[in-house]
């Protein structure tokens, strides 16, 4: 179905993404997913060809383009064409507007310039081992000493875990306020901070997930955003557009699947015919592109209200449950329909069903998603009850 939401500025922006990624990307996959993680290079790569940060100030090196359709064409053409291991997304649209709209002008100006260049590549830490989801269950902590923070805890399943330069680590800052949590820039090479195992993953193997290790760090007080109470408040803020974040590339993960999936079926054969031309491929085909239609309509409005400030947390939410749920459900057909070769790793197919299964879990699980949706309905157990 035609998009309408692009003018042609952002066509001509979308050809030149989808060189990048074939030339810097592509080529290179294989290697990047026995390594365990891409190449530091590719982020200074994407910094030159302007691929980073596209809003970012044009004083720190960004276009200073207000306009998050272009980063939606990044997501979607590394998804089409590149790799989904190559966690720009986080940089660009999760961990770098932290900095960028809590940060004050001396951090911006310390930070922002090697961050827009790949020079400094990101990371947020939230997760740890005994808390999920619930971020009032944190129990990471920073102790005010006067002229610095000592954070001391730990945190897990952290994407760019090896890579990052900077962390934005949520922490504890009153033992006893439920939601008084700071965020706090660690920088590689302080005393006390230490990276864990690079897990081993079910899927995205090119994507470097770590633990992180927090020891006595002194954070100065210059490396703190905003005020070290409103931490929680501010990572419900930025919550929406992670999820919309997340959706845009579950949708084009799951459109990437269908594609090479019509492919297949129009070559493989079957007793004598292509697979295609049998009832239930059809029509398992043509429920797949219905479906991909319909959720990718409802993605591009959100990416319009979030340009206009407008996007409220459960369309967001909604957006999340839909596309990750859709994408799990497209790449089971998808594999179905290749059959046994859909089970090989040598197949792209194979790969990308493995790579899929976080979908539903990080961001916010699908469960997480229905009660924050469910809740906007004022279907709210601690108001009904």
């Amino acid at each position: 179905m035609k998009r309408l939401i692009f003018e042609a500025e952002h066509e001509q922006f979308r050809e030149s993404v989808i060189k990048f990624m074939a030339a810097e990307v592509a080529p290179h996959v294989e290697r990047f997913r026995e390594q365990g993680m891409v190449d530091r290079e590719l982020f200074l790569k994407a910094g030159a060809q302007g691929l980073i940060c596209t809003w970012a100030d044009e004083k720190y090196g960004g276009a200073g383009i207000d306009d998050f359709r272009f980063e939606q064409i990044i997501i979607e053409e590394n998804m089409h064409h590149g790799d989904i291991g190559f966690y720009i997304n986080l940089h660009n649209d999760l961990v770098a507007p932290y900095i960028a709209k809590l940060g004050t002008d001396e951090q911006k100006d310390r930070w922002m310039p090697g961050i827009v260049s790949g020079e400094k590549i990101l990371a947020v830490a939230m997760t740890e081992p005994s808390t999920g989801s619930d971020l009032a269950g944190i129990r990471t902590r920073a102790e005010d000493r006067g002229d610095h923070w000592l954070l001391n805890g730990a945190k897990t399943y952290i994407s760019n875990g090896i890579l990052s330069d900077l962390v934005v680590v949520a922490a504890r800052t009153d033992p006893d306020v439920k939601h008084s949590l700071g965020l706090f820039v660690v920088e590689r090479g302080m005393e006390g901070f230490e990276r864990g195992r690079k897990l081993d993953k079910m899927g995205l193997k090119s994507q470097d997930t770590a633990e992180l290790f927090f020891n006595d760090v002194k954070v100065p007080k210059a490396n703190v955003l905003g005020d070290p109470g409103q931490g929680f408040a501010y990572l419900a803020r930025f919550l929406a557009q992670e999820r919309i974040v997340a959706a845009i590339g579950f949708l084009a993960t799951a459109q990437t699947a269908f594609d090479i999936t019509l492919d297949f079926v129009k070559e493989r054969r079957a007793f004598g015919k292509p697979i295609g031309a049998f009832q239930n491929t059809r029509f398992k085909m043509a429920t797949m592109r219905a479906e991909l239609d319909m959720a990718q309509t409802y993605v591009d409005q959100c990416v319009l209200l979030l340009n206009a400030g407008e996007l409220k947390a459960e369309d967001a939410s909604a957006a999340k449950l839909l596309t990750s749920e859709l994408e799990g459900r497209v790449m089971d057909e998808c594999v179905q329909l290749h059959g046994g070769a859909g089970y090989m790793n040598e197949y792209r197919i194979c790969r990308m069903y493995t790579d899929a299964r976080i979908s539903r879990i990080f961001a916010g699980t699908s469960e997480i998603m229905r009660e924050i949706i469910g809740r906007s309905l004022g279907l709210d157990e601690r108001k009904l009850s």
